[in-house]
């Protein structure tokens, strides 16, 4: 995979100057950190507010059983880990197994500081570029494949999602008519999209070159356009390395990628599993795909709040009213809150590296009275 950045600019400090420019005004800022947690605890509240019942809760929660909720921790950490190995993988070797797994906490991180139909791969790529001290274009060539394997099973879970409607309650039917209707053209929509970027990139890498070229050339975004079309020739190199791998390198990242989402999907399961065993284990397992697959089309960082409410709608009809705030607040403690935690801490770690760093640059320049080659000029282009 290193091979489809051989363009690139052998200059790691490209995302030194990317990165330390979030943590005031970027994505990484403490604001969004707090609006998205905030966003999450407002609608978690108001759902307790109006479903939970302490006397029944209790009386639920002594007859916990441990074993599922231990289960669930585990699942909380194996999304972590199959991602950093995938990680691993797609870049054979270049990142291990601890750098790929810094690499996921990434993703997660910033994924939760942005609009989930935006996500936080382009943070993300800037973080591992500097973490492991490479190319930006050749840690972009391994989120690019880790994208086409996500959209790959974005295609599979929806599809199962939209073919077990048709005999049981995926969606729920409370929604009605019409909002049965609008997720599944969602669905649809999402379906699609995936279907045509895993295409593209796999076998017709020009197509999206050319869907770009159409829609930058409209006159609000023209000024645009130069730097999308940079940026997507730059993307189908990429695409072209990626078709030269063998069999046994997609298997690989499949697999991985399965255990990543099936992680995430599962967690819900065992979670309500812990505090309440006679529940339909597959229609939670299918509404968390459906709900996890609604929620990339929500425009709040993360999907917070929006995930709130449509745990809400999915899974609450389906346990005890009694357990909805306190299963809800389990299922985002372990898997978001406690990776924002994490997440942060990565990030304002490496910020600290990059100011010492700069630090020291600008002390031996002032003492050698050269620029300090730790800060050199860098084409605006390359940073984006």
């Amino acid at each position: 995979m290193s091979d489809a950045s051989s363009s690139e600019d052998a200059n790691p400090s490209v995302a030194s100057e990317a990165v330390d420019r979030s943590p005031s005004g970027g994505s990484a800022s403490l604001s969004k950190i707090g609006l998205s947690l905030g966003l999450s605890l407002a609608v978690l509240l108001v759902i307790g507010y109006f479903t939970f019942d302490a006397s029944t809760f209790w009386k639920l929660v002594r007859a916990m059983q441990p074993w599922p909720f231990v289960a669930a921790l585990v699942l909380a950490i194996s999304r972590t880990f199959f991602g950093g190995w995938r990680l691993h993988v797609v870049s054979r070797g270049r990142l291990t197994l601890m750098e790929g797994t810094r690499g996921q906490l990434a993703i997660d991180f910033f994924s939760n500081l942005t609009p989930s139909a935006i996500g936080g791969s382009p943070l993300a790529t800037l973080y591992i570029a500097k973490d492991r001290g490479i190319r930006v274009g050749e840690a972009t060539a391994f989120m690019l494949f880790s994208a086409l394997l996500d959209q790959l099973w974005f295609a599979f879970s929806i599809s199962v999602v939209l073919a077990t409607s048709v005999v049981i309650d995926v969606i729920p039917p409370s929604i009605g008519d019409v909002g049965l209707w609008a997720f599944v053209a969602v669905f649809v929509g999402m379906l699609a999209w995936a279907t045509l970027f895993a295409y593209a990139t796999l076998f017709r890498p020009s197509l999206l070159e050319r869907l770009a070229n159409r829609i930058f050339s409209f006159r609000y975004l023209s000024r645009f356009h130069d730097r999308v079309m940079e940026e997507m020739h730059a993307f189908t190199q990429r695409a072209h390395a990626l078709r030269t791998q063998p069999p046994a390198f997609y298997l690989k990242g499949v697999v991985l990628t399965s255990g990543v989402w099936i992680g995430r999907f599962a967690l819900v399961v065992f979670i309500i599993w812990s505090v309440f065993p006679t529940f339909d284990k597959l229609l939670v397992f299918l509404r968390t795909i459906a709900m996890t697959m609604s929620s990339l089309v929500l425009p709040t960082p993360g999907g917070s709040g929006g995930l709130e409410g449509l745990y809400a709608l999915f899974i609450g009809p389906l346990i005890p009213e009694a357990l909805v705030a306190p299963t809800l607040l389990a299922w985002r403690v372990l898997g978001y809150y406690i990776f924002l935690a994490l997440g942060a801490y990565l990030f304002l770690h490496q910020i600290q590296q990059i100011r010492a760093s700069s630090n020291d640059g600008d002390a031996a320049s002032s003492s050698t009275g050269r620029p300090s080659a730790a800060s050199p000029s860098v084409p605006s282009s390359s940073t984006e």
